[in-house]
């Protein structure tokens, strides 16, 4: 289904448009999904939040672009299913539905009440397309990884495969995939999904495909068993596989492991910079996972939220670090996003994207992201927006800044232990030299059965800018002001 919206102000009362809509353009929007489901009451006794989609990630390759999402989010972790929506003519028109066989909600031969965690990649070599997700027992303990698989270019979908368990107590978290689609790769046809081990202090893992996600290998660790969350694995195209983190070996660190010989073993992790972090006011859930992305020469880019470049740390930038090898990183720089009206901006919730058809000075990056044009609110007060801005040069310069959504009042979303949610990561995807961010947006209701939270994308795609704004560096650099300790997960 396709909902077609206005510019995205349009959402939110006259008042709140007048007060965002002087300081940037906005762009029109397309529903390319909504949730279903109607069950009100998990089997713990835990609400369930409808209509309520969040958490998306995305995959381009060709003109066919594939989105996947939890719908039906549960107060304390995980949703009803994972949903799909996918365009076969860049973006155009699209098909939605929900993927079969991961719960009891959609197949009640399932063990699974809920599941979390929707990553989709694309296998050229064996020409299908892959959705990996993480399925909750009744306990909220995640036993393993599954994988949806579609061979008709993500139209429909198969029952999924699980991942073999990896070795001790098993608890597992935020599961990314990737697949290696240069056919000069010895590798090729090989597809890798990072995931952490909770039941071990958040243990990365890495486990690896070579017959298009149709069996799994058992997962491995780093030789000095590296701990930490939200990976997001890259192919280079000479089969080198680089996975940003975030790092939670003492301080708060984003850092990045690999593989060189397709997976059969990895590489210890190297630091790529400390963690900043401004706790975002309202109870919004978010953190500083890491967004990566690769251009078509192999240049790795990760982006984070940070508060390095805010004196005194009152509001986050987005910042991104890059690397040629996955060992190297440059220095940090911020993305000069523009200010929204005269107060402090805070900014989170990053979706990066590189058009791989490009690559160096002129490679072509898009960073979609939620901000606040006031850091300094309440659960009353926030204001929620989303924006878009680009940079035609490799990330040395920026521009073309339009917000997407917004303002949007926090309760207007899906409520879970951590906070109002639409998802601790976005996405955008290049298609045909246009970049599709896809993003949770909501419109007025009230919880917990009468909400309108749901995936939007731009109605036609979004050019990359002419910059002109540089990147900004210079910030100073000190120990991490993040700590961390073992703590329920809350997926």
């Amino acid at each position: 289904m396709i909902r077609k919206i206005g510019p995205a102000l349009a959402l939110a009362s006259g008042a709140l448009l007048v007060l965002a809509s002087t300081a940037l353009a906005n762009v029109a929007l397309n529903q390319i999904s909504s949730d279903p489901f109607t069950n009100s009451t998990a089997v713990d006794g835990v609400a369930i939040y409808h209509a309520t989609q969040v958490e998306p990630d995305t995959f381009a390759f060709g003109s066919t672009i594939v989105s996947a999402f939890q719908v039906g989010r549960f107060h304390n972790g995980g949703s009803d299913d994972i949903g799909f929506a996918v365009s076969t003519n860049g973006g155009r028109t699209w098909k939605d539905g929900l993927l079969p066989g991961l719960t009891s909600q959609v197949d009640p031969a399932s063990p699974y009440e809920r599941v979390s965690d929707a990553s989709v990649a694309f296998d050229a070599r064996h020409n299908v397309w892959i959705i990996s997700s993480i399925p909750l027992e009744s306990n909220l303990v995640v036993p393993t990884v599954l994988f949806s698989r579609s061979t008709d270019g993500g139209r429909t979908w198969q029952a999924p495969v699980a991942m073999p368990a990896p070795s001790g107590p098993v608890n597992l978290d935020k599961n990314w995939s990737v697949c290696d689609n240069t056919s000069s790769s010895p590798f090729f046809g090989n597809c890798y999904t990072e995931l952490d081990n909770f039941a071990r202090f958040d243990l990365e893992l890495l486990t690896t495909s070579s017959d298009g996600g149709a069996s799994w290998s058992v997962p491995i660790s780093t030789p000095l068993h590296a701990h930490g969350l939200g990976g997001q694995p890259l192919v280079q195209p000479n089969g080198t596989v680089v996975v940003p983190f975030e790092s939670i070996d003492g301080q708060g660190k984003i850092a990045s492991f690999g593989s060189t010989d397709g997976g059969a073993t990895l590489t210890n992790a190297v630091t790529i910079a400390t963690i900043d972090f401004h706790s975002v006011a309202g109870d919004l859930r978010t953190s500083p996972l890491p967004s990566a992305e690769i251009d078509g020469a192999g240049k790795v880019f990760v982006a984070w939220e940070d508060c390095r470049f805010e004196s005194g740390c009152p509001a986050n930038d987005i910042v991104f670090s890059t690397s040629s090898d996955g060992q190297s990183w440059s220095g940090v720089t911020k993305v000069p996003i523009p200010s929204v009206g005269s107060l402090v901006n805070d900014h989170f919730i990053p979706g990066l994207a590189v058009d791989k058809s490009t690559s160096g000075a002129t490679a072509h990056v898009g960073l979609s992201y939620y901000f606040y044009p006031n850091a300094n609110c309440t659960v009353s007060s926030c204001q929620l927006d989303s924006g878009f801005i680009s940079s035609p040069d490799g990330g040395a310069s920026w521009g073309g800044n339009v917000q997407l959504a917004g303002p949007m009042t926090l309760s207007w979303l899906a409520f879970t232990t951590q906070g109002f949610m639409v998802g601790d990561y976005i996405s955008t995807s290049w298609v045909n030299g246009t970049a599709f961010p896809v993003i949770a947006v909501a419109s007025s209701g009230t919880p917990t059965q009468n909400l309108d939270e749901a995936m939007f994308t731009t109605s036609s795609g979004l050019a990359v800018s002419a910059g002109g704004t540089p990147t900004i560096s210079g910030a100073s650099i000190g120990p991490s002001n993040l700590s961390f300790v073992a703590a329920p997960l809350n997926r």
